[in-house]
């Protein structure tokens, strides 16, 4: 352990995305936008060459030596170190293997704290990558540009976690604007920021977090990526991103019923996310309600990874004035988002509040969420 003080402080927000499910792996299109609960990290310096991560999120801690990197994620998930630390060490192995021999670390105590739920589909993960990416970027003067470190932040989480995610949550966490949207397009990594507006149209965005958890790097998030891969291949498409709607119906007659619907929901969430685009800049925000319906109904019935608590809280919002609603994340659990007009703020939570009471679920957390900026180095460090 050092005492030496810390040399700053860093940040990076989770996210919300407002439409664009699944489409990432598929080298599709996504609409997220980072959000005003961020994840820190105070940096210290160390003489060791030693890297020491801790949080105030849990008691478990890791210490390792730089040079020991490889070696611990010769394999993905190493079981020799909290499971947690694994996204933070992750991204110092990624950040070398990507700068290669322009860097020369040193050790260093990371402390990291975090406003972003976890497991409420605000990927809290990507959160955790992008602070410690830029700390670590900035310190041993890696020189990687944001769009640079959306990747390492997706290396770490693929090759040294072992989730098998697209690269939007770290796109969105590093490069998110106030009041605008990141418009992704997940093969070629070109972004464009899409001012939402939703200050001028007097719209909140409110997230409904079930509390009902998932894990994206086991169990269902795995096998429907595993399907849209299948699908891709029976259309002989590198990914879903070259299938297009109107080439669903031979999509029918050349795979299975249950890969059918899963390559069916990325082909026209794809187009959802277009159209979105296209509406927000023709129309505003206030005009994307059945966009975000739709693409719930996509999830919940040909992907299938709503669970009942999401589609409640989808019901719900809309019953008490919501504008549209949807899951959010990767599905399993976590949140749902509604858009609403800020004199409905308090007519949507009672009715979402009162439709989890009368199910019978655990009572959700809610609150809204403000369209923010990426990963910085905060301006008191």
């Amino acid at each position: 352990m050092t005492d030496a003080a810390p040399l700053g402080v860093w940040s990076a927000p989770g996210r919300v995305n407002l439409i664009g499910e699944h489409t990432d792996y598929n080298d599709g299109f996504v609409l997220p936008f980072a959000i005003d609960a961020r994840t820190a990290v105070a940096v210290a310096p160390r003489g060791d060459g030693v890297l020491r991560v801790r949080s105030s999120f849990d008691a478990s801690e890791a210490t390792v030596p730089i040079a020991d990197l490889d070696a611990l994620f010769a394999a993905p998930a190493p079981t020799s170190v909290p499971e947690w630390t694994t996204y933070p060490l992750g991204v110092a192995w990624a950040l070398l293997r990507a700068a290669g021999d322009a860097v020369t670390p040193y050790g260093l105590d990371l402390a990291i704290a975090s406003a972003v739920p976890v497991g409420a589909g605000l990927s809290s993960s990507a959160a955790i990558e992008c602070a410690v990416a830029v700390a670590l970027n900035d310190l041993w003067e890696a020189d990687l540009s944001a769009k640079d470190l959306a990747r390492v932040g997706r290396t770490a989480e693929n090759d040294a976690v072992g989730a098998p995610t697209g690269i939007m949550d770290q796109t969105a966490s590093m490069l998110g604007e106030t009041d605008a949207a990141v418009f992704l397009d997940c093969r070629t990594l070109e972004t464009e920021v899409v001012p939402l507006g939703l200050e001028a149209a007097d719209l909140e965005v409110l997230v409904i977090d079930t509390l009902v958890t998932h894990a994206h790097s086991t169990g269902g998030y795995r096998e429907r990526r595993a399907s849209c891969e299948q699908g891709a291949a029976a259309m002989g498409a590198a990914a879903l991103r070259d299938v297009s709607v109107d080439d669903l119906g031979r999509a029918a007659s050349v795979m299975d019923e249950v890969t059918f619907r899963r390559v069916r929901h990325v082909v026209t969430e794809n187009a959802r996310v277009l159209d979105t685009v296209r509406v927000l800049r023709e129309s505003g925000p206030r005009a994307i309600g059945d966009l975000l319906l739709a693409s719930h109904a996509s999830m919940r019935d040909d992907f299938e990874i709503s669970v009942p608590e999401l589609d409640t809280a989808v019901e719900a919002a809309m019953s008490g004035g919501a504008i549209g609603a949807r899951m959010t994340g990767g599905g399993f659990g976590g949140a749902a988002i509604a858009l609403v007009p800020r004199d409905r703020l308090h007519a949507v939570t009672d009715a979402v509040t009162a439709a989890f009471s009368a199910s019978g679920f655990r009572a959700p957390r809610i609150f809204t969420v403000q369209p923010s900026a990426g990963a910085h180095r905060d301006e008191t460090s």
